[in-house]
């Protein structure tokens, strides 16, 4: 346990951070399930990535995500749904 005051606040602010960083993970994978639920409807498909893609710049700004991370799942988006639509 926490012996400082500090330390017993930074456990809350690590708790409240997780929360924020794991509902926006959530968010992302929500949206790459329904990105490839729709694959088959080329402009539901797009507008569901540009969503995707979205949420992905955000989650790379706030360091939720890595930016090579981000990266690699748009241009996978982008060749898979815009080449082919």
């Amino acid at each position: 346990m926490a012996n400082t005051k500090q330390a017993q606040k930074y456990i809350r602010q690590t708790v409240t951070r997780t929360e924020r960083s794991r509902a926006v993970r959530s968010r992302l994978r929500t949206l790459a399930k329904k990105l490839n639920a729709v694959a088959e409807q080329p402009e539901e498909a797009k507008k569901i990535a540009i969503e995707y893609t979205s949420v992905l710049d955000k989650a790379c700004k706030r360091n939720i995500i890595h930016a090579n991370t981000a990266n690699r799942h748009k241009a996978a988006i982008s060749k898979y749904i815009f080449t082919a639509a």
